[in-house]
């Protein structure tokens, strides 16, 4: 993070696995013996004593989990840089690079700042142009933890060559010792006078989730002595060629007016349409920025987390944040960006197994609400979150429907057998409802909403030691039978393909026959749960029974139009801006959603109204979204996944293009280099709503359905190579 002050200036590091803790096995017994009582208790309508057998049987050990933390801070304090005049920070998307520029007297002096991907080091240009010489001291300093003090340790020196170097080690946490080791080391090349460039790398011991045996010296030293002998415009330029790379693919243009010149903190004020293009492509330069092959995926906050003890630990929280944040990916052809998100699950089948087995005597594998860098997959957070059982077979599903944007994602003999797995748990653990005789899950939960059954009340949870409205319990939540299906379809259609399992085909192909079917409730609404319950939280964030219009394609205008009136209902019920308990406006995740969602009901209007309140209520000046006030990434991935819904949607067996395209946005625009699903790039160009102007380009000259202003067309693609 750049924080981009004269006289001393911040720039706050991070690395990407520096986690409290270290491999830990949350798993605990007793689970198979208790969930037969669990799933009676719930049947029966005991909801509180279900929910308390399951706090006491099924929880991980510990519940809670591992804490993503900032690695340190390098201070750059510059004499005399107090008073300065002409002062611009910026970043350029097109780069991604951050800049700095003032003047002090007669002399003008500018900071670049980038994170290479190739040579994976930071670098910092700092330059002089005028008669003064470029004169500062830079101090790397680690971070303490002052809220919650614990085992960590840092020390910070110089070497021989002055270079400065950070060494230390995470703390223990919730009886897991602190295992991960850590370095860093600024390199500062004086290059004259008026010119010095910094390099900054960093290392920890973590090579996989389960293996801390690296050395962190040795890979700061690589990365430092494989770019030692490069110079700055080498680094700059093999970066911006490697960013452009995958940056360029996708470009849009709306219409703008005067206020598209401001600096972006009074943009927000007064939100153009050329706003909502720059938040699409800031979107795509933060999953591009965070999630490349051989990394972590992204996280709840972002990589770029400041606070040793951040919000919600700042994991990897798989009932909406997670999968949003990789919502881009596919329709603004940013593949390569999934392969942290692809690993991550091949390593939750992997600790997943054993909490089918220990947690529910179940084959397969199975990965609740979140996890961490040491892919703890059992039920945590408290009995109220961790009955979601299916982030596992939602991560699944996505991965499926990445797939028919690009077949390159993943190769499908590798992913059948996690779809396999986790449809083997499913399979094992499903229950008949006792009076309705549908499949269910149960336990289950609508993630984070209290459904109003009479009796549901505000409690004080021993677990959590939190107040609560209500409990979630229940069984077969409309969300946990939506991604079932999507799950089970994406395993039969895998196993067709390949040609395998025929017999285990049949089996799922059954049992999806048996899911309890989506219901229209008493006032024409989506039922979000088994029941015509009404919501303890009227305006909740989550809208997880909708996963069926988005990103799912089960609920449809034209294929299921009374489904679709009904998601609309729902839709006009949560608002167009939730709240919490208290009133207050959030989330940027939600509002993205409500977008995303209006948007597959080809209403642009109201999707548009959705990203106006993420702007005005959960946008930081920066453009990170928020949820209620800290920053978090989510919201800004989900707006470019809305944005490109409005523009282009392919979930139908044809392309649709500006399917809700607002009045507001319809003067003139062009967006190029959109995928659609079924390998398809798709460029579109229109005035007064209309489309003036179309491409579709595949590697694979198959016909395509198109839809032109409610017109379909069946048109040849162009070669694209």
């Amino acid at each position: 993070m750049v924080f981009g002050k004269t006289a001393t200036d911040r720039i706050q590091l991070n690395e990407e696995t520096v986690w409290t803790g270290g491999p830990y096995d949350p798993t605990r017994p007793g689970g198979p013996e208790a969930l037969p009582e669990i799933r009676r208790l719930v049947f029966a309508g005991k909801f509180f004593e279900a929910e308390a057998l399951f706090a006491k049987t099924m929880m991980g050990q510990p519940a809670e989990q591992m804490k993503y933390q900032p690695l340190g801070n390098l201070y750059l304090d510059f004499p005399g840089h107090t008073e300065v005049a002409d002062y611009r920070r910026q970043l350029d998307l097109d780069t991604a690079i951050a800049r700095v520029s003032y003047r002090v007297g007669d002399t003008t002096f500018q900071r670049e700042i980038f994170a290479t991907y190739p040579d994976n080091v930071i670098v910092i240009r700092l330059s002089a142009d005028g008669p003064c010489a470029l004169r500062f001291h830079a101090r790397l300093d680690g971070v303490t933890n002052t809220e919650t003090p614990g085992d960590e340790t840092h020390t910070s020196d110089v070497l021989p060559d002055g270079t400065l170097r950070l060494r230390g080690k995470t703390a223990s946490w919730k009886g897991i010792e602190g295992c991960v080791q850590y370095e860093c080391r600024v390199r500062i090349r004086r290059e004259g006078p008026h010119t010095a460039t910094l390099l900054i790398a960093a290392g920890t011991n973590v090579k996989r989730y389960d293996d801390l045996s690296a050395s962190p010296s040795a890979r700061v030293e690589t990365a430092l002595e494989r770019v030692s002998a490069k110079s700055y415009e080498a680094l700059r330029a093999d970066h911006v060629a490697d960013y452009q790379r995958l940056f360029r693919r996708v470009t849009l243009e709306l219409p703008s007016d005067p206020h598209a010149v401001r600096p972006t903190n009074e943009r927000l004020q007064h939100p153009d349409p050329s706003l909502y293009a720059l938040m699409f492509q800031y979107g795509r330069y933060l999953l591009i920025s965070s999630s490349r092959p051989g990394c972590q995926p992204a996280n709840l906050q972002g990589i770029w987390n400041e606070d040793m003890n951040p919000a919600w630990e700042c994991k990897f929280t798989s009932n909406i944040n997670l999968q949003m944040n990789y919502w881009p990916a596919g329709p603004t052809a940013l593949p390569e960006c999934v392969e942290p998100l692809w690993q991550m699950v091949r390593e939750l089948a992997e600790t997943g197994s054993k909490v089918a087995r220990v947690h529910y005597g179940a084959r397969g594998w199975v990965f609740h609400q979140n996890t961490d860098q040491w892919r703890h997959a059992a039920p945590m957070d408290g009995p109220t979150w961790g009955t979601f059982a299916v982030g596992g077979a939602w991560l699944c599903a996505q991965l499926w429907d990445g797939c028919r944007f690009d077949d390159r994602l993943v190769p499908l003999n590798e992913l059948y057998p996690l779809l396999k797995g986790a449809t083997q748990f499913f399979l094992d653990t499903l229950v008949e409802h006792p009076t309705r005789h549908w499949l269910v899950t149960c336990p289950s939960t609508s993630p984070e909403n209290f459904p109003a059954w009479p009796g549901n009340r505000r409690y004080h949870d021993s677990f959590t030691g939190i107040e609560l409205p209500g409990t979630t319990i229940c069984a077969g939540a409309t969300m946990d039978m939506q991604i079932l299906r999507d799950l089970f379809d994406a395993c039969i259609e895998a196993s067709r393909r390949l040609n395998t399992d025929a017999a285990f085909r049949a089996q799922v192909e059954a049992a999806r026959q048996r899911l309890a079917p989506m219901q229209i409730g008493r006032r024409g609404h989506l039922q979000e749960w088994l029941e015509d319950w009404d919501d303890l939280e009227p305006k909740h964030r989550h809208i997880s029974h909708l996963y069926g219009l988005f990103p799912s394609n089960q609920i449809t205008p034209a294929a299921t139009p009374s489904l679709a009136a009904a998601a609309k209902i729902s839709l006009n019920e949560r608002g167009d801006m939730c709240r919490n308990r208290h009133g207050d406006p959030g989330t940027g995740f939600g509002m993205a959603w409500r977008a995303a969602c209006w948007a597959r009901l080809h209403d642009g209007e109201r999707a548009l109204t959705s990203l106006r309140n993420l702007v005005a209520y959960q946008t930081c000046p920066n453009l990170f979204s928020k949820c209620f006030r800290p920053p978090q990434v989510d919201g800004a991935f989900g707006a470019t996944a809305a944005i490109a819904e409005m523009l282009l949607q392919s979930h139908e067996n044809e392309i649709y293009l500006l399917p809700a395209l607002p009045k507001e946005w319809s003067p003139h625009g062009k967006v190029t280099g959109l995928r659609a699903r079924g390998g398809f790039t798709v460029d579109i160009e229109w005035k007064d709503g209309k489309v003036t102007h179309y491409r579709i380009a595949s590697a694979h000259p198959v016909p395509v359905k198109v839809r032109v202003h409610g017109e379909l067309h069946t048109v040849l693609p162009a070669q694209d190579t």
